[in-house]
């Protein structure tokens, strides 16, 4: 397969998308690309694994930890937002996960860093461990309900990144009512946010408020380790990933219990 890495910006990103979306029809691609005009003068870096044959297969998104949009505390390291590999399952296994974040830690070495840093769990919507631990990042943090934060250090003298915590204390802040956390670094967002609010107005009788998290700061309180989504229901983190409709009726209908 004849597959190269591309250094995707605001000039190429319509050409080769982000994390599947390509189309401006789509509410979230076209809001990611608003976000992304603000980040790239942060520093942030998009890599895409493009094939001749088969389009886009894969890309990595990172930027200076200092703008992350996780809740942790990673000044001086590349903190790594988004990496996947293969819609086409030709693409998994063939050693690109690797490729894709070797240019990360490249360029992490290339801007003097302390190393790069990632946040993991099991299951949809955020990367796995594995590919890290296999290439020689340690976990260092874990915060609820299944989260890693990992690091590849370096020197071995470098301060560590930790997620910032608090968690309950953030959360008794929002003992009432539907919250639902979003952003613009997922542009997978839009449809379950459209739709979980008009079922929480329609069958529940709910108005959901909509936190709008518009900087990293924002991000970097979230009540949740996932940082740019998370749903909290009368102060208990129902969700720390985007859901769909029905996965968010099924939680209602358990909290109702």
């Amino acid at each position: 397969m004849n597959v190269e890495i591309i250094n995707t910006n605001s000039d190429n990103i319509l050409k080769y998308g982000i994390c599947g979306f390509k189309n401006l029809k789509q509410e979230g691609f076209r809001r990611k690309i608003e976000w992304l005009k603000n980040r790239f003068p942060e520093g942030m870096k998009i890599k895409t694994l493009y094939s001749d044959n088969d389009g886009t297969q894969g890309m990595i998104e990172y930027i200076p930890g200092e703008y992350g949009w996780r809740p942790v505390e990673a000044s001086g390291y590349m903190f790594i937002h988004c990496i996947f590999v293969g819609f086409k399952s030709a693409y998994k296994g063939q050693g690109y996960g690797s490729l894709l974040l070797d240019k990360c830690l490249e360029d992490a070495r290339k801007e003097n860093m302390y190393g790069v840093a990632v946040v993991t769990r099991k299951g949809t919507w955020m990367a796995g461990k594995e590919l890290f631990v296999k290439n020689g990042f340690t976990i260092v943090d874990t915060a609820p309900p299944d989260f890693e934060l990992l690091i590849k250090r370096f020197n071995n003298n470098a301060p560590v990144p930790k997620f910032k915590g608090n968690w309950e204390k953030k959360l008794s802040q929002y003992n009432k009512g539907l919250i639902i956390f979003r952003s613009d670094q997922c542009p997978a967002v839009e449809k379950p946010v459209r739709e979980i609010s008009e079922t929480a107005e329609k069958v529940y009788s709910i108005k959901p408020k909509i936190v709008e998290m518009t900087s990293c700061e924002d991000a970097q309180n979230s009540p949740c380790a996932f940082g740019s989504f998370c749903i909290v229901y009368n102060g208990k983190l129902v969700t720390a990933n985007p859901i769909s409709n029905t996965r968010f009726k099924n939680i209602m209908e358990k909290e109702a219990k």
